[in-house]
């Protein structure tokens, strides 16, 4: 049995090489030697560091594989390429920076041998700045609400996944990736099991905020949730509004000399104006991406590839 590692590398130099190397003995001890890393440049914006790091790695290891991408296509995107060239029977998701840390492998392969097809390790006890938590927080109440993941299973980027997920999984094209919902379009037999979140080996976070919020809205391609939520809320308040008419015709009746009150008036119009602009970008959003669709815009551009005799598909 094959088993392919697969790491999305962002400003990785110092840290990527000493990740691979612990986890190759950590394999190796648990009699799981047959092996193979496939390791992606995100466009590490740091000089040229991560790729030669990179490159030297597949030239001095024959298992090492290296995907360099011509432009930065995000976290998910760039686990799609590594996804396309894996060819392992069982896949393992794994970060850069060493807090996703090998030592826990045998946890998630005990879950994995007991017959689940998806096993995701979760973090008890997060490394991650406050902020960060509760995005984490918010991220995963969005993801129950909106693609019906498990309750009780809790994610992060630190996965194992067996092959036939991944056969199906790379047929999708969308230029917004998001793994999670194309994992559960296959299967729901999913669990999840606690492990230690160990602290990053070098340097900070590359997530911005900008990228975080792209990230968390990669789920809207897979859910029709927030337009269905678009019409509730407008069914809602076009009701208040009716009532709200209704008691003020009322009043008026019982009050002669009441003043209607021009402020009160203003913001109830800038309310119900900024509720449908919010809701118009929410549909703009579907039709933009569904634009895009249509243009094909690539998920990823490679620019080029180590130790990889054949391409993955696009």
């Amino acid at each position: 049995m094959l088993y392919s590692i697969i790491i999305p590398c962002y400003k990785s130099g110092q840290t990527i090489e000493h990740v691979v190397d612990m986890t190759r003995e950590e394999m190796v001890r648990l009699g799981r030697s047959n092996l193979e890393f496939v390791l992606v440049n995100d466009c590490s914006p740091d000089e040229g560091r991560t790729i030669s790091v990179l490159r030297r790695m597949a030239e001095n290891h024959t298992d090492v594989k290296v995907i360099d991408l011509a432009a930065n296509s995000g976290q998910h995107n760039a686990l799609m390429a590594a996804l396309r060239h894996a060819e392992g029977d069982i896949i393992i998701g794994m970060d850069d920076d060493g807090q996703t840390h090998p030592s826990q492998l045998g946890k998630l392969f005990s879950a994995l041998d007991e017959g689940y097809d998806l096993v995701y390790g979760y973090y008890p006890d997060k490394k991650h700045s406050w902020f960060r938590n509760i995005g984490s927080r918010f991220n995963d109440f969005t993801v129950n609400s909106m693609i019906k993941k498990p309750k009780d299973v809790r994610t992060s980027s630190y996965f194992l996944v067996r092959k036939f997920i991944r056969d199906y999984s790379i047929q999708y094209e969308g230029s917004y990736t998001y793994l999670l919902g194309l994992f559960m379009r296959c299967t729901q037999n999913i669990t999840s099991v606690p492990i230690q979140h160990f602290e990053r080996e070098a340097g900070e976070s590359g997530y911005t905020l900008k990228q975080l919020i792209r990230l968390w809205s990669s789920i809207i391609g897979f859910s029709v949730i927030p337009l269905r939520a678009a019409s509730v809320a407008g069914f809602f308040f076009a009701g208040v509004g009716i009532l709200a008419a209704v008691a003020v015709i009322i009043m008026k009746f019982v009050i002669p000399d009441m003043s209607m009150g021009w402020p009160s008036l203003m913001c109830a119009i800038s309310f119900f104006f900024g509720l449908n602009f919010m809701f118009l970008g929410m549909i703009g959003e579907y039709l933009g991406r569904m634009f895009l669709a249509m243009n094909k815009e690539p998920q990823y551009v490679i620019k080029a590839t180590y130790n990889i005799e054949k391409e993955g598909l696009k």
